[in-house]
């Protein structure tokens, strides 16, 4: 195997790495949602609560998890903390996912 080689399968392990990291963090059903919230655009934590229905402790612990793994980022304005997607990657497969899961069926059409 050329140095070239064993290089570019060095690159490919790290990228391997990357992504079961992040299909790890896309695994539990309310960060999902939380993602999908936030790919739609920055929301404060009353509106993630008001609009996914999940309960402020778990909505905490989540959102700290999707911030740990910098998926997302926060900024402060006055009492509320608002959350926007910081992962081109994260954004990237909800798009995915949306297009897979989220949008309606098209009508079949009919062949005669």
């Amino acid at each position: 195997m050329t140095e070239e080689a064993v290089i570019e399968l060095d690159a490919m392990r790290a990228a391997a790495q990357s992504a079961c990291a992040l299909m790890k963090v896309l695994a539990n059903p309310d960060r999902l949602l939380l993602l999908c919230e936030l790919a739609e655009g920055e929301r404060n934590v009353g509106e993630l609560e008001e609009a996914l229905g999940i309960v402020q402790p778990t909505l905490s612990q989540q959102l700290t998890v999707l911030r740990n793994e910098s998926l997302v980022s926060t900024r402060r304005e006055g009492r509320n903390i608002y959350y926007e997607m910081a992962s081109p990657q994260a954004l990237a497969v909800m798009q995915v996912l949306y297009a897979q899961f989220c949008q309606p069926a098209k009508p079949k059409r009919n062949r005669k």
